[in-house]
């Protein structure tokens, strides 16, 4: 039993931001009803690499849904997703501003009165108001309008796009976070609510620290590579092997790391006695440091330090984080079938994530999904026919 056991969510979203927050919410047993266009979520072609004719970006954000298909431009389309609500606790969508307006779906104007216990979750670019309000946006414009490829890159160089989609991730992550604060809320009152996550907005929180140091000094931040603008030693250093990332958060950190380098004497040197101190001679102390570790294997290295408490890790690659032990000990890997992916970082004690169901083909389950809601034989032949629903994909 799952901490969701018994929620029902319908998901109307696409691409990342919006499956990745229903993927949260199936892993921790929600009831999830994954609804696609006729053409399919885009994400199912965005590939290689391929397992059958659904692409890897598809595969992991939808484990755990039940899949079907709609064409929501129909009025027939629409009457059965109306359907679907009214045994629904969570609505999930990122369409384009207006789009369930045009099709008389909105919150404010239709389902917030029909449906009144109903969690309404909009995933949005830039939100619904403001300068930017309504206008659509992906992962790296978010990332380049909230300044976060401003501060990434190397010292000296120009901004750059982070290398994982971030703002998307972090996006789903604040819209499932939203819903089970509004399912919380219901619990008091016996009212939804409607549910905003937008990557600008997401992208704006995770301007820590620099957001921070701006409103003291005024200043923006440039890109300072592996470095951090605030706390030295904490920055990618040269070994034997691979680099070594060390996060040298305070003095006594500092000390530790000094003596399993085998120079204590650093941790008493006036350059580098505090974090300030240190911060201003980095380039010095990075000679210091460097002048050991080079000779030095990194994951041995690493070892040593963090069995003496300095946070630090050497630097891998996708394949050796998959590979893992330790990846594996924490059941991130997720097996079902053919199905590989990526497991829940959400840890429960007694309610733990549960994978139950690799991600559906297109329509698999449209049918099911539309006898459980009380359709017979002949209207479920006549949607399919209609091109209403769909349980195979629609013909270019």
């Amino acid at each position: 039993m799952g901490a969701l056991e018994g929620i029902r969510v319908i998901d109307l979203s696409r691409v990342l931001g919006g499956p990745f927050s229903t993927q949260v919410l199936a892993d921790h047993g929600a009831s999830v009803i994954k609804i696609e266009p006729p053409a399919g979520d885009e994400t199912r072609g965005w590939g290689p690499p391929f397992l059958g004719d659904t692409a890897s970006y598809f595969l992991g954000l939808n484990r755990n849904k039940r899949g079907m298909a709609l064409d929501l431009s129909k009025p027939r389309g629409r009457e059965v997703l109306l359907r679907l609500l009214e045994d629904a606790d969570v609505l999930v969508e990122n369409f384009k501003s207006g789009t369930m307006e045009k099709w008389g779906l909105g919150y404010e104007s239709i389902l917030q009165a029909r449906f009144p216990r109903l969690i309404y979750c909009r995933v949005s670019g830039f939100g619904e108001t403001g300068p930017f309000g309504g206008l659509p946006g992906y992962d790296a414009v978010a990332q380049a309008m909230s300044g976060l490829m401003s501060v990434n890159g190397e010292k000296g160089g120009g901004p750059l796009r982070m290398g994982a989609p971030v703002i998307d991730m972090v996006t789903g992550l604040n819209a499932a976070l939203g819903v089970l604060l509004a399912l919380q809320e219901r619990n008091v009152s016996g009212k939804g609510q409607l549910v905003e996550s937008a990557l600008y907005d997401s992208g704006v929180s995770l301007m820590h620290p620099h957001l921070p140091n701006y409103f003291l000094s005024g200043r923006s931040s440039a890109p300072s590579g592996n470095a951090h603008p605030n706390i030295c030693p904490y920055d990618a250093y040269a070994t034997a092997t691979t680099p070594i990332f060390l996060a040298v958060g305070n003095d006594t950190q500092f000390a530790k790391l000094a003596a399993v380098l085998g120079k204590p004497e650093l941790a008493s040197r006036r350059e580098f006695k505090t974090n300030r101190d240190r911060l201003g001679h980095a380039a010095l102390l990075r000679q210091e440091i460097e002048a050991r570790t080079k000779t030095l294997d990194a994951a041995q290295l690493a070892q040593r330090l963090m069995g003496s408490g300095v946070p630090c890790g050497s630097v891998v690659d996708t394949a050796a984080v998959a590979e893992h032990e330790h990846t594996r000990h924490r059941e991130m890997v997720v097996e079902i079938g053919e199905y590989k992916g990526v497991g829940s970082p959400i840890k429960l004690s007694r309610t733990k994530a549960g994978y139950r169901t690799a991600p559906p083909d297109f329509g698999e389950d449209t049918v099911d999904i539309l006898r459980e809601a009380g359709f017979d034989a002949q209207a479920i032949d006549e949607l399919i026919a209609e091109g209403v629903a769909y349980n195979s994909r629609a013909p270019k």
